[in-house]
């Protein structure tokens, strides 16, 4: 259920997006969920973030900036998922 707020601030239509059944959804553009996707997925929880000065070489912030417009909780993205694979393989 939407709020007002959402409603009011959206030109979405939330009736008609309230009354569609699963069924009636279009998924033909929605990559398969295959084992190998949740094997790699993670839920991104908030944290409280703190702030950091971290010198990276040009490329790399190039790059960043030119994929994601948050390119800094990209940043985040990758390096949590090399924490993770290396927390997994040094057990």
């Amino acid at each position: 259920m939407k709020t007002d707020f959402m409603k009011q601030s959206s030109k979405t239509d939330w009736d008609r997006i309230d009354a569609m059944t699963d069924d009636d959804i279009d998924y033909s553009d929605s990559p398969e969920m295959t084992e190998e996707f949740f094997k790699l997925a993670f839920i991104r929880k908030p944290h409280h973030k703190k702030p950091v000065s971290l010198r990276l070489d040009d490329d790399i912030i190039s790059f960043f900036k030119k994929t994601n417009k948050k390119y800094q909780t990209k940043i985040n993205d990758v390096l949590r998922a090399y924490k993770i694979a290396y927390e997994n393989t040094h057990r």
